[in-house]
């Protein structure tokens, strides 16, 4: 049965492929936004950990997305239309467009409540310059990868609105494929998660419903989101080889503790 109901699939996402290449995205150098370099100056030193060469090229390992032929892409369709029910429950639908901020302070509201703590530029300073810099380095782990395959989002490719359409002219400028969103969501779930190990487990399920939320919306692939946990795995492995993160952690988890009468070590 499970094998019949793939090949139906698959050969929907062949009756589709003829619509799907018929809207092509244009790219524009304006949206397009500055990424650190080894030639960056102090300024962007303070913003990012590290730099864009310094992270893992995911084009040299990350699969590439699913064609539009084949089982790959159909379980890509089935989620897509898994999504579109997801829709019907208001109070799912109100989360995944509230997941659509991409701002820190969204991603701040979004894992506060599993965090357990109220995260804020205000109140947990240093938790909250951690997750700046930290998830602005983990997003440049994408550039290369959406530039390099450019892949269409699913609301270009079905011609079906999204829940956020004011978003919807900029997302066709950039490729689909990983999902920034999930990469930033995912990130901040570790991030999190290090600093207090005891709510890993609440934070790392709200960071899959993060990803999980921008299917539902209509802008990614459940393959982009896929792609986006492994990437932003990979970036943060890395970001701790940088001693301003380790540094920047450490202070992050002494405020924590103090802030919640925690006394874990914060080594």
């Amino acid at each position: 049965m499970r094998h019949r109901m793939t090949s139906l699939l698959a050969a929907l996402a062949i009756s589709l492929t003829a619509l799907m290449l018929s809207v092509t995205p244009a790219m524009s150098l304006e949206a397009q936004p500055r990424y650190p370099s080894k030639e960056s100056g102090s300024f962007l030193d303070s913003l990012f950990f590290l730099d864009m060469s310094q992270l893992s090229d995911l084009t040299k390992w990350l699969p590439a997305p699913p064609d539009t032929i084949g089982d790959a892409f159909a379980y890509d369709l089935m989620r897509y239309f898994w999504g579109k029910t997801q829709r019907h429950d208001t109070e799912r639908a109100s989360i995944a467009i509230g997941d659509a901020d991409f701002s820190i302070e969204g991603v701040s509201d979004a894992f506060s409540v599993p965090f357990g703590l109220r995260i804020s530029e205000q109140e947990t300073p240093e938790i909250y310059t951690l997750l700046k810099r930290a998830l602005e380095t983990i997003d440049l782990i994408c550039v290369m990868p959406k530039d390099n395959y450019m892949r269409k989002r699913p609301f270009m490719m079905m011609q079906e609105p999204t829940l956020t359409p004011e978003d919807e002219p900029l997302l066709s400028l950039s490729g689909s494929y990983p999902s920034a969103h999930t990469i930033r969501g995912w990130g901040a779930a570790l991030l999190l998660a290090e600093i207090c190990p005891a709510a890993a487990d609440t934070l790392f399920a709200r960071g899959i419903m993060y990803g999980e939320s921008r299917v539902i919306v209509g802008v990614h692939w459940q393959s982009d989101v896929d792609a986006g946990l492994s990437a932003a795995t990979a970036a943060f492995a890395v970001l701790h080889t940088s001693e301003a993160f380790m540094r920047q952690m450490t202070k992050a988890r002494e405020e924590y503790n103090r802030l919640t009468g925690r006394t874990e070590d914060t080594h």
